[in-house]
C-alpha cells in the first residue's frame, strides 16, 4: 500500500519520462537474496519525507530528552523564570546531544552511509546497518522494567532477548526511562537549592519580616552557590557522564 501511494505521488506531481531513454524514475528492482531495491527517485521521495520526522527522531531517541528536562529543572530550582531563555537551553540541550551521539553518528556514518555511497550496499541494507548503532544506544540507557511493561502491551511477551525488541517497543519505553532518569537527576540538583529556600525562610521568620519574600532574597545566595561551586560545568558533566562518557 505505501509503496502505491509513493508511486502514484510521483505520478501525479513529477513529469513522466520515457521508456525509450532508458531511465525508470519509479522502479522497483529485486535482488537475488530476495531484497528489494528502489529507484533513485522513490529514495529521494522517501528521504524528503523523512525529514519531516527528524525533529521528533533527535527529541525521542537521543539524549535531547534527558538533558532539556534536567536544564529546566534547574532553572526552575534556582528560581530563574526567563534566565536562562527557552532558546538557550534548547541551544545547549541541542549541541550537548551532538556531544554525547558523536560516537553513535561516527559509526552509523562509518557502517552505512559510507558503503552505501560507495555502492557496497543497498539502499534497505544500509538502513538496516544504521538502525543498529541507534538501536543499541537506546536499549543500553532503557530500564528493563519499561521495556518489559511496553512489550506486554504490545503483545511481545516472548522476546528472547532484549535486542530481539522491534523499535515501536523500544522507543516509547526509552523515553519513559528518560523522563525517569531526568527527574532523578533534576531532583537532585534541586535539594541544595531548597535547603536554601528553608534557611532564608527560617531567618526572615525569626526576625519577624513576615511580608518580604523569601524568593527575593534567597535568590542571590542560590545564585552564588551555584557559580561557587562551578555549577554549569558540574551539570554538563554529570549530563555526560549520566550517559556513560568518561567511565
Amino acid at each position: 500500500m505505501l509503496r502505491f501511494l509513493l508511486i502514484l505521488a510521483l505520478a501525479v506531481f513529477l513529469p513522466q519520462v520515457s521508456a525509450n531513454d532508458g531511465f525508470e524514475a519509479l522502479s522497483v528492482t529485486t535482488n537475488p537474496d530476495g531484497s528489494q531495491e528502489y529507484s533513485v527517485t522513490l529514495q529521494v521521495l522517501a528521504i524528503m519525507t523523512a525529514l519531516s520526522f527528524i525533529p521528533a527522531a533527535v527529541i525521542m531517541m537521543t539524549s535531547f530528552t534527558r538533558i532539556i528536562v534536567v536544564l529546566a529543572i534547574l532553572r526552575q530550582a534556582i528560581g530563574l523564570q526567563q534566565s536562562p531563555s527557552n532558546q538557550i537551553l534548547v541551544g545547549m540541550s541541542l549541541f550537548l546531544t551532538f556531544f554525547i551521539m558523536a560516537p553513535i553518528f561516527s559509526k552509523i556514518h562509518d557502517e552505512a552511509v559510507q558503503p552505501y555511497l560507495n555502492e557496497e550496499m543497498t539502499s534497505v541494507q544500509a538502513l538496516h546497518a544504521a538502525k543498529e548503532p541507534i538501536k543499541k544506544f537506546m536499549l543500553s540507557q532503557t530500564r528493563i522494567k519499561d521495556l518489559e511493561t511496553f512489550a506486554k502491551i504490545a503483545g511481545y511477551d516472548k522476546l528472547d532477548s532484549p535486542e530481539d525488541t522491534p523499535f515501536v517497543v523500544i522507543i516509547p519505553a526509552f523515553v519513559t526511562s528518560e523522563l525517569q532518569t531526568a527527574f532523578i537527576i533534576g531532583f537532585m540538583f534541586f535539594i541544595p537549592f531548597l535547603i536554601v529556600d528553608l534557611v532564608v525562610a527560617s531567618v526572615l521568620m525569626a526576625m519577624g519580616m513576615m511580608m518580604l519574600s523569601p524568593m527575593i532574597v534567597s535568590l542571590p545566595f542560590k545564585i552564588m552557590l551555584f557559580v561557587l561551586v562551578d555549577g554549569w560545568s558540574l551539570v554538563m558533566g554529570t549530563l555526560a557522564r549520566s550517559f556513560g562518557l568518561g567511565v
